[in-house]
């Protein structure tokens, strides 16, 4: 496939690059920045704002993988970001006429009245479903792998002995990989799909569960914290005054964090003909360890 990709700088979008290059597609990707040249890749200079780039992205292309997002911003930072970049995308695909169109949720669009992120994602796919073209909505849970800066705090936190998570709850999770391999499976499809994919374990896991994963990744025996809600508030709090737009912990993503379930719907899940998951959860997180204290990360 000729496959349009946004977010191909980040974490999903970098290894999603790879795997399609892999797999023997030409990929054209959007960067704000210019990028080392690469075989099968065309790289276009421009962000989501940019119509005439968003033009040259989608031209000729089969399917575009919308990948790019913000996770972290205020109110308005969100509608940019989500909002309006998906139906900057989604109005260029349309006016090529591509023939599929694949878009990265996330499942707190699930909950759009729990925090400023999981509403504008539900905004966004509202705009694809609306849209005549083919497509399909991923929404994943948490993704974890090598070169991700979300879960890092984690696995130090793990590393330290003390691994100090939200309120009781449970969540599913999903390696990178296999999310990449989904998506892939997504733009040569042409069914229309609501997914939400994970590693396969039933029920996912209890927060609890997880941390001890983590300790069993990087080699510790661990304890488990739960940090009462009104604790979490209060940091997430302090971290923005200190920290500005920098800030990792915001209200909305502690909001977001306390939420008791995040497991995906198995009503949702991918058709097993299309895509499963390979990547065992506790091999993988002991992989991205390895690959964190190789980085020196850890």
């Amino acid at each position: 496939m000729k496959v349009a990709l946004t977010g191909a700088t980040g974490f999903v979008g970098g290894h999603l690059l790879e795997l399609a290059l892999g797999e023997g597609h030409t990929v054209r990707a959007l960067a704000r920045r210019p990028q080392p040249s690469r075989a099968g890749v065309t790289w276009v200079e421009g962000a989501l704002d940019d119509s005439a780039a968003l033009a040259a992205l989608v031209n000729g292309a089969d399917a575009v993988i919308h990948v790019a997002g913000v996770i972290n911003a205020d109110a308005a930072g969100f509608e940019a970001g989500n909002v309006t970049g998906t139906a900057a995308i989604l109005g260029a695909a349309e006016q090529a006429v591509v023939g599929r169109f694949v878009h990265v949720s996330s499942l707190a669009a699930r909950e759009p009245a729990l925090s400023r992120y999981g509403a504008s994602k539900a905004r966004s796919e509202a705009l694809v479903s609306a849209s005549p073209l083919s497509s399909a909505i991923v929404r994943p849970p948490a993704v974890y792998g090598p070169g991700d800066r979300e879960t890092l705090e984690l696995f130090r936190m793990a590393k330290r002995g003390l691994v100090v998570l939200p309120p009781a709850g449970t969540l599913s999770l999903i390696h990178v990989d296999d999310l990449a391999r989904l998506l892939l499976a997504l733009a040569a499809s042409g069914q229309s799909l609501l997914v939400e994919p994970d590693d396969g374990r039933p029920g996912g896991w209890t927060h609890e569960e997880f941390g001890h994963a983590l300790g069993r990744a990087v080699g510790r025996k661990v304890r488990t914290l739960s940090a009462p809600r009104i604790l979490l508030s209060l940091a997430a709090r302090a971290d923005t005054l200190v920290r500005g737009r920098r800030a990792k912990l915001t209200p909305d993503r502690a909001a977001y964090f306390c939420h008791p379930d995040w497991t995906v719907s198995p009503a949702r899940a991918a058709p097993a003909d299309l895509w499963q998951p390979r990547v065992d959860t506790e091999q993988g997180l002991a992989a991205t360890a390895h690959w964190y204290e190789a980085q020196r990360w850890l």
